[in-house]
């Protein structure tokens, strides 16, 4: 057990996803005053005081009444005043635990003190700054502690993204549309999705009803703006599990209401093959999509089935072949690795499928184990990668990639994340996801129509976004629909004022 006493500050979230990097959740206890350990028990003290005009951070480590390590850090050591504030302080307090950490444990996480799941944030910020790579680079390793492979990957897919970021304004926006029903429901799948049978039938029809009018009374207010789409992506769920009619209906809507006269890309995840047939990939492609994604995850058929996916992998190869011969140019297919059950040597003859097929874009996650999942609900049923094992199929993953001619472009962390590890999307040189840049890196508004979507309303004077949610239960979408388009209009509003200030 790892106890911990808290001295001078209150950032007991940021110390607590920290220690969670060496030692399990369920072996951290807080402590609201000074009691040190027995034998058994370790006592992290973490204290914060002032000194002049500057801070201390000081992290000590005691079993029982003896201090068998501590690390102190000034405002000398890291800058923790200045443009950073209470961003700096944070970072001194977690940087004396990870030296204290790091020497108990013997060990050292790639990512290093950050816990958040967009690190390649802060390398925009320092380019912001005017900062040149070898200085950006330093100040990963120095400040942050991330190991030099991921300072590689992170730096490689911050300059791949740049031009896409810098050619953004105001007047664009990417919009996404939810639809959150799937053929079956995957037990490592915490999106808001809903598995249709016949009887969901009259629920879908109502949802879509609803999502109509949203679509309706937010691209109005958007036209009203002088706003336009930059990229629009249909997720979910899985889009293709409507039928061709709807998905042409719901286009149309979109089409109709929303400004696309300068939109750049159009997606729609048909992530399960099970989903898609020549019929509906005509509509998509009819209507201009240029970017789908079919998303195997797995072409082991065992873990297909223990995952609940109703489908093989030749189904997946099928469902491929078919949307080539439509005339889709950019296919993206998701894997996830550290499925339970599955072993580098399937993550390869994964790949191996996938190097045959040759898709234009892999992304790679790792699994995650999230609290609305059907896996977290029964993961003593499932037997996961450990940490080596999953960086071991990260490798292969990527190794293929490569060889593939699929470059990194985007990335993200998850909470819970099998090894610690990271979500990577891979392109080919032209065919990257401007909508995954956007989402991840957080420079542009993303309006988000549907149950459980989230728009974010960007200000970018002070680069922050407000998020405007949407409701996660369908019915309660359906019921509350006009209060969904309600909250994104005060926010527009909000949003337009400081624009035209900033113009005037």
């Amino acid at each position: 057990m790892m106890k911990v006493l808290l001295k001078g500050h209150d950032y007991k979230y940021e110390v607590g996803e920290l220690l969670k990097l060496f030692v399990p959740g369920n072996r951290i206890q807080f402590l609201n005053e000074k009691a040190l350990g027995d034998n058994q028990s370790f006592l992290l003290v973490s204290s914060l005081w002032k000194k002049g005009e500057g801070v201390i951070a000081e992290c000590g480590l005691f079993c029982g009444s003896k201090q068998i390590l501590s690390k102190k850090l000034s405002y000398k050591d890291v800058d923790t005043l200045g443009h950073e504030g209470p961003k700096g302080i944070k970072r001194a307090i977690k940087l004396s635990i990870f030296h204290v950490l790091s020497e108990h444990f013997h060990m050292s996480p790639p990512w290093g003190i950050l816990t958040g799941i967009r690190p390649s944030k802060i390398v925009h910020e320092l380019m912001d700054q005017g900062m040149d790579g070898n200085a950006i680079e330093q100040q990963l390793r120095d400040d942050y502690k991330i190991s030099r492979e991921k300072i590689n990957l992170v730096m490689e897919i911050a300059l791949r993204e740049r031009a896409i970021l810098e050619s953004n304004d105001a007047l664009h926006y990417s919009l996404y549309i939810s639809i959150p029903f799937c053929p079956t429901r995957c037990v490592y799948c915490s999106f808001p999705s809903n598995p249709v049978g016949n009887e969901k039938r009259d629920l879908v029809s109502s949802y879509l009803d609803a999502l109509y009018f949203e679509i309706r009374e937010t691209g109005k207010l958007l036209q009203s703006l002088g706003r336009k789409v930059d990229t629009l992506y249909i997720g979910g769920g899985t889009p293709t599990v409507l039928g061709a009619h709807d998905l042409d209906r719901l286009i149309r809507e979109v089409k109709e209401y929303f400004d696309f006269s300068e939109v750049r890309e159009i997606t729609v995840e048909a992530g399960r093959p099970d989903t898609i047939d020549r019929k509906k990939l005509m509509v998509l492609k009819e209507h201009g999509v240029g970017r789908i994604s079919i998303n195997p995850q797995t072409m082991n058929e065992i873990t297909l089935e223990r995952m609940g996916r109703s489908h093989s992998p030749q189904a997946i190869k099928d469902a491929y072949a078919l949307a080539k011969t439509v005339g889709f140019q950019t296919i993206n297919m998701d894997l996830i690795i550290g499925l339970p059950g599955e072993t580098p040597e399937m993550v390869e003859e994964t790949m191996k499928d996938l190097l045959e097929m040759k898709p234009e874009n892999i992304t790679v996650h790792t699994l995650a184990v999230k609290k609305a999942s059907k896996l977290k609900e029964n993961l003593e049923a499932f037997e996961l990668a450990q940490e080596e094992q999953a960086k071991k199929m990260l490798g292969i993953a990527e190794g293929y990639a490569r060889q593939m001619g699929l470059h990194p472009y985007y990335m993200y962390r998850q909470k819970y994340m099998v090894g610690n590890l990271e979500n990577i999307g891979y392109c080919l040189p032209g065919h990257a996801c401007r909508y995954n840049i956007q989402i991840i890196e957080e420079r542009q508004s993303i309006i988000a129509l549907g149950a459980g979507a989230i728009s974010k309303i960007y200000y970018s004077h002070e680069n922050r976004l407000e998020r405007v949610p949407n409701v996660t239960n369908v019915e309660q979408y359906i019921q509350r629909v006009e209060e969904m388009v309600e909250k994104k209009r005060i926010e527009l509003e909000k949003q337009e004022t400081v624009l035209t200030g900033n113009r005037t």
